[in-house]
Parts: structure tokens; sequence; C-alpha cells
């Protein structure tokens, strides 16, 4: 489980305040885990650009992980936006989560982890998707949620980024490694 692609939160050209080393520091999200990392930029970039981890002419190395706490204000603002652009972006790997999810315990489903979704819903979701759902607007409509899907997923992100959650559907919780330097 390694991000390839990540997206610009911030971009620090001289770094934090009171670095002892001055260096360009892009803070980002990850396109596939939603991991938040910080790098070090070999050339300047824009809030927003998409950039390929292994891309040695934009990141000189990834510096380490970061937690939403450790966040600029700037990116904080920025993360709910971001997070919703990349899930439209993915929106078959959302769709096949609504069409295959399964229970945690025998009282509970993955679906009603997200926000707005009780009981009452997934019984729908699982009648409905005997025949599988195909977009975002296909699930709104046959489940009868007035509220954008995309916009629901967003914000499981975030609670799963912000605080430690019991259970982690979307956001990747994996090992750190001593040192992500190349």
């Amino acid at each position: 489980m390694r991000e390839e692609k990540i997206i610009v939160l911030d971009y620090l050209h001289n770094g934090y305040p009171r670095m002892k080393k001055i260096e360009p520091i892009i803070q980002s999200i990850g396109f596939n885990y939603f991991t938040l990392l910080e790098l070090v930029a070999n050339k300047e970039v824009k809030v927003k650009e998409e950039i390929k981890l292994d891309d040695k002419e934009k990141v000189r190395y990834i510096r380490r992980r970061l937690e939403e706490k450790n966040l600029t204000n700037f990116a904080r603002n920025n993360l709910k936006e971001i997070v919703k652009e990349i899930v439209k972006m993915r929106e078959k790997y959302f769709i096949k989560f609504f069409n295959e999810s399964t229970r945690i315990s025998i009282r509970m489903h993955k679906l009603e982890l997200i926000p707005s979704i009780g009981k009452k819903h997934v019984r729908l979701i699982l009648s409905e998707r005997k025949k599988p759902f195909i977009s975002f607007e296909d699930l709104k409509k046959r489940i009868g949620i007035t509220t954008e899907i995309e916009s629901l997923i967003t914000k499981r992100i975030i609670e799963e980024l912000k605080r430690k959650e019991k259970y982690y559907l979307f956001v990747g919780h994996f090992p750190t490694p001593t040192s992500f330097k190349k």
C-alpha cells in the first residue's frame, strides 16, 4: 500500500518558519489512500496540482507523514474541496464500495459509518444493490438520498483523517517506515 500520486494542499516556498534548513515544502494528500504527506520540492508547484511521487523533477523526497493537525491553515482549508475532487475522480471505486460492502459485526454494517446513512438507508441500499449501482447519481435516485453522495464520503474521509477511528473505510493506516528518503 503505497501512494503513487499526490495532490498539493499547500506549497511553502521557504519551508516552515524557524526551520534550520530552508527547503521548499509541499503538504499533500495521497490519491489512493488519502495519506497526508510532507515532501521536499525540487521545483515550485501549484496548489491542487497532481504530482507522481516518482517525479524527480518536482519531488526531491518525502520528508514525513503528517497528521491532520499538522497541516497549515491554508492546507486544512483546501482539504475538504480536494478530497471531494478525489472522490469524484474515483467514483467507480466508491460505487464498488456501496455495491460490495459487508457487515462489520452482527449489529453494524460498514455503510452505517458513512455520515447520514442509518439502518433504514442501509436496508434500502442492500435491497437495491441486487442490480449494481453504476454512479453516484444512480445511487442517490434509487435510495432517495437528498445529499450528494460525494459530500457524505468526503465527510467520512475527513473524520478518519482528524482522529483515531475504531474502523477505517477509506484512509489507509499502515506502519510508518523509518525513512522515505531516496
